[in-house]
């Protein structure tokens, strides 16, 4: 018993013919009388009642067409389920993204992909580069954005936009009263840092290293998206992503560098043996390079 023949039979019983079942489903009536005959003889009972007019169902036809209903529904389904997984309208992506993407990007873009593909499921894991690498890596993760990876990993990077680092001072801040703030003006200044593994930290410590030596005086906080909040309440200043200023916070002022900018480059990110992607997390990748303002070339 296969499910060609359920679905044939529940179509003679809906159309109560033989040969209007045959052209519904575009097979010769031979092929519809042949399927009966062998799912009758397969289960050992008679079926079907062949009438002048039509087609009536047996006691055990009554049964079976009862019985077969759910079952032909179900198998329709699954089929459906299998096409679009197989097109990339369904499935599950695990994706990985460093802040400030993760919390202000990722948002409105995930509403967006979510209403034009329901049926993908998706799920964002937050973390440092570094870490999301090594689980991508591992294959805990099917792609991640990030700032770019170190080199000599198996990994497929695109850059896709550039994170652009402004100067957030509290307000009684003895710089901002400066027409132009270069690297060395930091020095003896309270400059709080981010976790010494971390991209933006590595870049800016070799900026102001290479402009006039590092900061007397740093604070390390542990999360980029905290430091405006210890901005905000005076303890130091910090190089914060321009993304997270808005609404600026109360009391603080924005300031640019003059020099070498203190901005990182972001992208997407899969391991090298799945490029290109496929399915849904071809559909994922395609959306996140398009949103985030890169022609898709795959």
């Amino acid at each position: 018993m296969d499910f060609k023949t359920l679905k044939t039979f529940q179509t003679i019983v809906s159309t109560g013919s033989f040969i209007r079942a045959a052209e519904e489903l575009s097979y010769a009536q031979s092929t519809v009388t042949m399927q009966i005959q062998k799912l009758e003889a397969e289960l050992g009972v008679q079926l079907l009642e062949r009438g002048k007019q039509q087609v009536i169902l047996t006691e055990a036809g009554r049964l079976f067409h009862e019985q077969s209903l759910q079952i032909v529904k179900d198998m329709e389904r699954l089929q459906s389920s299998l096409a679009d997984l197989q097109s990339g309208g369904a499935g599950s992506v695990r994706i990985g993204a460093t802040d400030p993407t993760a919390s202000y990007r990722l948002p409105l873009l995930m509403s967006q992909f979510m209403e034009l593909f329901p049926r993908i499921s998706l799920s964002i894991d937050i973390a440092g580069t570094a870490v999301l690498s090594e689980r991508l890596l591992r294959g805990e993760l099917d792609m991640i954005l990030c700032s770019a990876p170190q080199l000599g990993t198996e990994l497929h990077f695109e850059p896709l936009f550039t994170e652009a680092f402004v100067l957030l001072l509290p307000e009684e801040h003895p710089l901002v009263k400066k027409t132009q703030i270069t690297a060395d003006r930091l020095r003896g200044h309270r400059l709080l840092i981010t976790a010494a593994d971390c991209p933006y930290r590595k870049k800016l410590e070799s900026i102001l290293q290479e402009a006039a030596g590092p900061p007397l005086n740093t604070m390390e906080i542990g999360s980029m998206s905290a430091l405006k909040f210890y901005v905000e309440n005076g303890i130091g200043m910090a190089f914060v992503p321009e993304i997270t200023l808005q609404p600026l916070p109360a009391g603080t002022v924005v300031r640019k560098l003059s020099g070498p900018a203190v901005d990182m480059s972001c992208g997407i990110a899969c391991r090298t043996a799945d490029y290109p992607l496929r399915g849904a997390s071809l559909q994922i990748y395609q959306f996140l390079k398009r949103e985030l303002g890169v022609p898709v070339h795959m």
